[in-house]
């Protein structure tokens, strides 16, 4: 099974959006995934990691919640 780590920068004010994608996640692949955990950042940090591994990066790419749900479906 997959671990998800939702990165988000605490400043930013973007734990609504880590909640989101959490629970987009969680009802998208539910007992496929081991778990999503939120980790707390700084400095504009939004990235998701599936078993280390980041498949997006904010500083990188646009926020769309369905295009990380089919980066994380890949790894799963």
């Amino acid at each position: 099974m997959a671990r998800v780590e939702i990165e988000y920068c605490v400043p930013c004010g973007f734990l609504e959006r880590a909640e989101d994608l959490q629970h987009a996640l969680l009802s998208t692949f539910g007992e496929q995934l081991e778990g999503v955990t939120l980790v707390t950042g700084a400095n504009g940090v939004f990235a998701v990691r599936v078993d280390d591994e980041v498949v997006f990066e904010k500083s990188e790419e646009s926020y769309d919640v369905d295009e990380i749900v089919r980066r994380v479906r890949d790894r799963v």
